[in-house]
């Protein structure tokens, strides 16, 4: 389905793109036809009018821009053609207002009126030429997945009667939904001869995240039976390892679950829906704005300051300048996390080990970089490639989360979002010198990811640069 969906979102961008471009003409036109033209006159005079062409090109990236932005183009084939139409609604307000006071606002008028009438003109034909062409799109997804002609790869949590009875009702709605198994996995090694005889079993909890990569699982549905209900929060702990699942789970786990849920009526087979995304669909985009933004910016601007830095860097000590460590990111995929060397050359040659106060292993000027966070400064590099974000919880190392989860399991939340340069975690607490002190911090990343928004964002750069500005780093 992946395939689809990237055909699928390109289609939505070309039909948007041409949808604005088409409204923009006919509105160049119509205000012609108010200033007095008539409309053998308003073509000729509005093809030769550079406003014209100027807004051709910018107006319809604009309009993509903003779609963009608010989530337009997030699960392009799971639409619904109302929540599509009150989500074009919506944008197409915010689009044409922001248009008419950028623009617009100190062109000379006849009258008020008229800044109405246009208003309501642009409105009109830019939502009705965007949402017809996206009805047709959605209405052409929702066929193919009706009739079964796609699916989305689908794994079924669970091998008792309640998972064999999900399986029966979904698989006989009357309005197919979407769900293809690719087979299920169980808990404790126990079988379902009615299971198998549908589906195949693909393993255990143990290997679920190599399950959800090998068959590129889309959604995932928990259905255990009751003695197996204290195990939920466990299975969705071990599925925030495994990326941006859609994760859905039969009713009568209802009182188990703690979250933001939502209950989707799928006819027969009500499937309670929990909502992974943390924030705002535009909050996720403006985020990765300014990420990329402002790693563009430090990067170029402080330029200098990563020259003289790696020169010292190269004159105090030897060895190579830059440091690279596998981390754990976004969905349990390792990355390589890049900083400036601030240890000596085969520190950790006796196996991995966390720094400490007066750590011998760091070096003089290692210390003071710690102080200032200036070794952290080549990961804005990580966050232009996506691998982390500027704001979110410090990626570990696999050694130390294999620790970290044998006393705390909800340290696998954390993987539901990008790891960050700085957190609430480093602000509050700092370095971890120790297992037991990665345990104690993570219930302020717990906090971050419970209350994460733009605001919060903000709040935590503001006490990072005090910190840096104060020299507190350890």
């Amino acid at each position: 389905m992946k395939h689809c969906e990237k055909r699928k979102q390109l289609y939505y961008i070309i039909c948007d793109y041409l949808s604005a471009l088409t409204a923009w003409c006919l509105f160049f036109l119509f205000r012609k036809s108010g200033e007095g033209y008539h409309l053998n006159e308003a073509l000729p005079s509005s093809i030769h009018d550079p406003k014209l062409w100027l807004g051709a090109i910018l107006i319809p990236l604009s309009w993509l821009l903003l779609y963009a932005i608010v989530g337009s183009y997030r699960h392009v084939l799971r639409k619904a053609r109302l929540q599509e139409l009150v989500q074009t609604f919506l944008s197409t307000l915010i689009g044409c207002v922001i248009i008419f006071f950028a623009c617009l606002i100190d062109d000379d008028m006849p009258s008020r009126a008229r800044y109405y009438i246009d208003f309501l003109f642009l409105f009109g034909i830019h939502f009705l030429l965007t949402y017809a062409c996206r009805l047709m799109l959605t209405t052409h997804t929702v066929k193919k997945i009706h009739s079964r002609q796609w699916g989305f790869p689908t794994l079924m949590i669970g091998s008792g009667n309640t998972a064999y009875k999900t399986y029966i009702d979904l698989e006989n709605q009357e309005i197919y939904s979407g769900n293809a198994f690719a087979g299920y996995i169980t808990l404790d090694n126990a079988r379902n001869n009615q299971l198998d005889a549908v589906m195949p079993n693909l393993g255990t909890l143990n290997n679920l995240h190599d399950i959800c990569i090998q068959y590129n699982i889309e959604e995932a549905v928990i259905a255990l039976d009751n003695d197996k209900q204290d195990r939920v929060n466990e299975v969705i702990r071990a599925l925030s390892t495994c990326g941006d699942i859609i994760i859905k789970i039969a009713p009568n786990s209802r009182d188990i679950i703690v979250g933001n849920i939502k209950i989707n009526n799928i006819f027969h087979s009500p499937l309670l829906t929990i909502n992974n995304r943390l924030m705002p669909e535009w909050q996720y985009s403006v985020k990765r704005i300014f990420d990329v933004t402002a790693s563009l910016f430090i990067l170029i601007a402080c330029s200098p300051i990563y020259l003289i830095t790696a020169i010292i860097v190269k004159c105090t000590s030897p060895g190579p300048v830059f440091f690279a460590q596998e981390r754990i990111g976004y969905g349990g995929r390792p990355f390589k996390m890049i900083k400036f060397r601030s240890m000596y050359v085969d520190a950790e040659k006796q196996g991995p080990a966390l720094s400490k106060d007066n750590d011998p292993r760091i070096t003089p000027f290692g210390r003071f970089m710690r102080k200032v966070r200036l070794d952290e400064f080549p990961q804005f590099y990580n966050v232009l490639r996506g691998n982390m974000s500027i704001v979110g919880p410090r990626p570990e190392r696999q050694y130390y989360i294999d620790q970290i989860v044998k006393q705390a399991p909800e340290y696998l939340l954390l993987q539901r979002i990008r790891p960050g340069i700085t957190s609430w975690g480093q602000v509050k607490y700092g370095y971890a010198s120790s297992v037991d002190e990665m345990v104690e911090r993570l219930r302020y990343d717990l906090f971050y990811l419970d209350n994460m928004s733009l605001t919060t964002d903000i709040k935590i750069l503001l006490y990072t640069i005090i910190i840096i500005c104060q020299g507190r780093g350890k």
